[in-house]
């Protein structure tokens, strides 16, 4: 876990418990005047993420890059778990179609590694949809191939994700040359130093692969054979994954065919031989390719959900027009995967933090915010209506505060660190994100609806927190997590609160176990102590032997109109709470006195 901790001098640091070395930026106030906090403020000494082109990677080395140490990942991939019995969407089917976004987090160069002191990020928070995703950039002005920074592979390996790099060869319109392709497939004897580089780099920075895009014209049969030979060999030479997109055909030319075919299949299977695990099909398809796709995928003894029928959401996200019913067809099965480019649109688009919430819950669940109900006449009915969400909750430990990777303020156990100007520009890193809620927002009422929604204006860890509001006149059920976690005789529930006031609640914590999902054990949380925050432990040793399958929010109707509490924290655990070490043999690797700041190196 990254943590922040506060220092004599408003130092505001981020760091890996001393497993990885990690960059320090000290602002110190020296006058009235403040540092802007934007990503181009920071200093010459920045460590930014990682990208090439094919000659440069090849002299590229983790023991003379600098910045190498600090692009390493610190969180293996988990587990993610799915179940029909909590399901909770009638049209969401269970083991079949998936979901890979292409999606941009920053610019190709000058992305910084760790985070920066600016709210301003695409902070995706919907990973219990996806299965894979790749970190889309690389251009003809700055490198083709890109590594995805550590904070986002953090991110997504928390929830279960997949993370590939891309590796992008633009068409020549966009300034590709077709060099840089034979530069990409040269050899040496029997091997593809450009391959090896490329295992070199995924497994020493902790991501899972590579998306190879193809998209430069001037290439022959010869090309299209040295390409598939190329994916052969990383395969047999690494553990890692690939994705191939339908661009180049097996003669060499750039000709999108919007499906697998005899045109494309080598690049996918090749007899027994597994060329790359999954394939992203052009946007142009429609039921009867993706059939065909379908029937060839099977044909060649492999899934056609490994192939991702990909939609171009870039210009006008969730008002596109897609044919979804060719792709899920109703009460059907789902005939290939789901491949979605560019959904940050719905963070490249808004206006503000809110309105990139809003957006998001709609591209993601639906017009209702809700994905057990996803009802609308609108065609974009949101990908929680197809999908149903997966959870990594399938062992204890679990804690979450809420943290979405951003804030305009950093708490600790609720306190806030006073830090200057801070509040101004806020900040981001993507390895302090959390696990956040399965579903956003299922709350069950007879009356009216109290409105989860994260708070960015206080937190009992991180940058937020989790806001429960409205009138509670009548009981309110809000589920949060899917879970297959095992309690033991030692399991224990924390849960941070704060409601301002010193009375009761209205609160109690909801289990519902495997055996009957649908039925709720309540745990009362009782009153507040204080009108800061609250940390309330729960004993679950009576549910010794069974497996938690949902967490939820208990609100007893009653207490009338302006309710509203704060969720900090909710962790469970067994025994007691083991506090990690502090790092040790942590060292300044470098030092810039800045104007008004110092950017340090830690190691």
């Amino acid at each position: 876990m990254k943590l922040f901790k506060y220092f004599r001098f408003l130092i505001l640091i981020s760091f890996f418990s001393g497993l990885f070395p990690s960059y320090l930026k000290a602002q110190i106030k020296t006058s009235d005047h403040s540092v802007n906090n934007n990503i181009s403020a920071f200093s010459s000494d920045q460590p930014y993420a990682s990208y090439w082109f094919p000659l440069e990677i090849l002299s590229w080395s983790p023991s003379t890059d600098p910045d190498a140490p600090y692009n390493r990942s610190g969180v293996p991939l988990k587990t993610k778990y799915v179940d029909s019995i909590t399901v909770v969407n009638p049209n969401a089917r269970v083991n079949e179609g998936k979901v890979n976004p292409l999606s941009a987090f920053a610019p190709t160069s000058d992305n910084p590694s760790q985070g920066s002191l600016n709210i301003n990020y695409y902070s995706f928070s919907f990973w219990q949809y996806v299965d894979q995703m790749v970190f889309w950039g690389g251009s003809a002005g700055e490198g083709l191939i890109l590594a995805p920074n550590p904070t986002i592979i953090d991110a997504a390996h928390r929830n279960g994700v997949k993370i590939l790099g891309n590796i992008f060869f633009p068409p020549t319109a966009y300034g590709g040359q077709f060099q840089w392709v034979n530069d990409f497939l040269q050899k040496n004897g029997n091997t593809f130093p450009v391959a090896d580089k490329l295992i070199e780099a995924a497994e020493y920075y902790g991501f899972d692969g590579w998306f190879v895009n193809q998209e430069t014209a001037g290439g022959n049969s010869q090309t299209a054979m040295d390409m598939r030979d190329f994916m052969i060999y990383f395969q047999e030479n690494s553990d890692l994954e690939i994705e191939w997109y339908d661009a180049m055909t097996e003669n060499g030319n750039i000709a999108w065919q919007n499906q697998l075919n005899s045109l494309n299949d080598w690049y996918f299977q090749w007899g027994d031989t597994l060329v790359s695990e999954t394939m992203f099909l052009n946007f142009w398809w429609n039921a009867t390719l993706l059939g065909n796709s379908r029937n060839l995928a099977q044909s060649l003894n492999r899934s056609e959900y490994e192939l991702f029928a990909g939609i171009d959401v870039e210009a006008n996200g969730f008002n596109s027009s897609i044919s979804w019913s060719a792709l899920f067809p109703n009460n059907l099965a789902h005939v290939t995967s789901l491949g979605i480019y560019r959904p940050d649109w719905c963070y490249n688009s808004s206006v503000d933090l809110n309105d990139y919430y809003n957006k998001s819950s709609i591209f993601w669940v639906g017009w209702n915010h809700d994905p057990s109900n996803t009802t609308t006449s609108n065609s974009w009915k949101g990908i929680a209506n197809y999908i149903p969400a997966f959870t990594t909750i399938t062992e204890v430990p679990f804690v979450t505060n809420f943290c979405t990777g951003q804030g305009f303020d950093f708490y600790i156990d609720g306190e806030k660190l006073s830090y200057p100007d801070l509040s101004t520009d806020g900040w981001n890193n993507l390895s302090l994100k959390d696990v956040l809620p399965t579903w956003r927002w299922i709350v069950q009422s007879n009356g009216p609806k109290l409105q989860p929604e994260f708070d960015f204006t206080d937190a009992y860890f991180g940058g937020n927190c989790l806001k429960i509001s409205g009138d509670l006149t009548s009981d309110n059920l809000i589920k949060l997590y899917k879970a297959n976690c095992l309690i033991s005789s030692d399991t224990k529930l924390d849960i941070a609160f704060k409601t301002g006031t010193l009375a009761l609640t209205n609160l109690k914590v909801g289990l519902a176990f495997e055996n009957n999902p649908s039925i709720f054990t309540y745990l009362d949380v009782g009153s507040t102590s204080t009108v800061d925050w609250n940390l309330k432990t729960l004993d679950l040793n009576t549910f010794s032997g069974q497996k938690v399958a949902v967490i939820a929010l208990f609100f007893e109707g009653g207490f009338g109109n302006g309710y509203e509490i704060k969720i900090g924290r909710l962790s469970i655990y067994n025994g007691s709470i083991d506090i990690p070490n502090p790092p040790t043999n942590l060292y300044v690797e470098n030092k810039v006195n800045e104007t008004g700041f110092v950017t340090l190196r830690l190691r």
